[in-house]
């Protein structure tokens, strides 16, 4: 087979891809990826074979300047990746110059990448709370590549904690990076997007749901998050004169990233799809028409299928567990029906004490035999459990105070983390069969307090697992 033109090798030295000026029609391809324009081709060893198993780089976005924030990692590098593979021009905007100890990735090394991807890259220092940093790197952007016509607001921080957990330090931080950051950055780019033929605003953030279950956990970064959602809903209308999109893009289930390896642990990667469908479905967002495609609340999985992305297996991180994601916050399983939000106190009243009958005594008793001023020393969290249905009562288990102690009812102590779930969801947790990471995420598992301390009781549950 003749070597194809301007093709990029395999690390294994497997022809991998190639840019072919077309001027055919492919019938056989959808509607959405029909383009009679640069075709992205996959080369497979065993002869040539047309890659329709991912969202194609039709070209649409060569020559297009992208501004993305947190681009040194995770999905904005991911989608700067998809971007560059088009020829485009993409400013890594984003806080790490400097390797990090515990976080993959600089604004240099995902620059790099850019550039080997087929696009051209300037990496800036940019905290997009600082206005100065902000209207350099946009400056520089302009200087550079002549103009900016995307813009995607991914930086994010997040605290899954409630309301006396959360300190005013974290509160303003996601305020000031989630809410503020994505108005800052989207208000200093309008001038050049306002130029631009193609001009698009893309927030990573979710649909705008009022129900009270995604505040009640942890109300500050919901509203952070929201904050960044109000932007796409209010600069939609107001700059639909001007052309230019606006749109948010929300993944169904947890991404494999370095924040949600930080909350669920090691393990992430089993309930998780890769970075990948996000950067898709950005793509797919990204090179629409923006006059006739605005103010819309995206999830990746329906952006891909509506562009005829049919398998999604191909973006689990382990795809012999492709039907057992965790699903993301504010969004429902695919299929589900959101539930209705039940008035205040409506419900029956969970007891004051557990039972000292069935299954959940005679663990508390082997779990008491087991304990330990070890124990107590790596975990220093009191935790209590609110059951419900088969056994319901209310149990605790104090591993702060003393050797440590459990038992029936409240702790005698305040409590680090309140975990709420039935009867039989407990028994799986501390069988083993269901994490503590997944079943909070899949609505199994409700957690009031300190998450990062709940998390830290499925260590012990492993632990423990062996002697219980």
């Amino acid at each position: 087979m003749p070597e194809p033109l301007c093709c990029c090798r395999h690390s294994l030295g497997r022809w991998t891809c190639c840019w072919i000026k077309s001027d055919c029609t492919l019938d056989f391809l959808s509607a959405f990826q029909r383009e009679t324009v640069t075709v992205y081709l996959l080369f497979e060893a065993n002869g040539l074979n047309f890659g329709t198993h991912n969202m194609i780089n039709t070209g649409k976005l060569a020559g297009r300047t992208l501004f993305i924030t947190g681009a040194s990692r995770g999905i904005g590098k991911e989608i700067a990746l998809k971007a560059a593979r088009d020829g485009a021009n993409i400013v890594v905007a984003a806080k790490t110059a400097e390797p990090h100890p515990k976080l993959p990735g600089t604004i240099y090394s995902a620059a790099e990448e850019i550039e080997k991807a087929g696009g051209r890259a300037h990496p800036c220092i940019v905290d997009v709370r600082d206005e100065v940093q902000v209207r350099t790197a946009i400056q520089e952007a302009v200087a550079k590549f002549g103009g900016i016509d995307i813009v995607v607001n991914n930086a994010s921080a997040i605290s899954l904690t409630n309301t006396p957990n959360t300190d005013m330090k974290r509160y303003d931080l996601m305020h000031n990076i989630n809410t503020r950051g994505t108005f800052l950055v989207s208000k200093e780019c309008l001038p050049y997007l306002k130029k631009s033929n193609h001009a698009h605003i893309l927030n990573i953030s979710p649909p705008l749901s009022m129900l009270p279950k995604w505040f009640g956990p942890h109300v500050a970064y919901t509203m952070a998050k929201y904050g960044m959602s109000m932007c796409v809903l209010g600069m939609a209308e107001e700059l639909k004169g001007d052309g230019i999109a606006v749109n948010a893009l929300w993944p169904r289930t947890a991404i494999l990233t370095a924040a949600i390896e930080m909350l669920t642990g090691a393990e992430s990667a089993q309930w998780s799809r890769k970075p990948e469908i996000m950067a898709d479905a950005a793509y797919a967002i990204l090179s629409r028409e923006p006059k006739q495609f605005t103010g819309q609340f995206f999830v990746d999985d329906e952006v891909l299928e509506a562009a005829g992305i049919k398998d999604l297996k191909q973006y689990a991180c382990v795809p012999e567990n492709a039907d057992n994601l965790m699903v993301d916050f504010f969004v429902e399983a695919k299929g589900a029906t959101a539930p209705t939000a039940a008035p205040a106190g409506a419900g029956a009243s969970t007891p004051t004490t557990g039972s000292d009958n069935g299954k959940i005594p005679q663990l508390f008793q082997k779990i008491e035999s087991l304990l330990s001023p070890e124990i107590v020393s790596k975990t220093q969290a009191v935790f209590q459990f609110n059951i419900s249905g088969a056994e319901e009562g209310i149990w605790y288990l104090d591993l702060k105070n003393g050797t440590g102690s459990c038992g029936s009812g409240t702790p005698p102590t305040t409590p680090d983390s309140t975990l709420t779930m039935n009867s039989n969801n407990f028994f799986d947790m501390f069988s083993g069969k269901l994490k503590a990471a997944p079943a909070y995420m899949t609505g199994k598992l409700k957690i009031s307090g300190d998450f990062q301390k709940a998390l830290k009781l499925e260590k012990l549950m492993k632990a423990l697992k062996s002697k219980l």
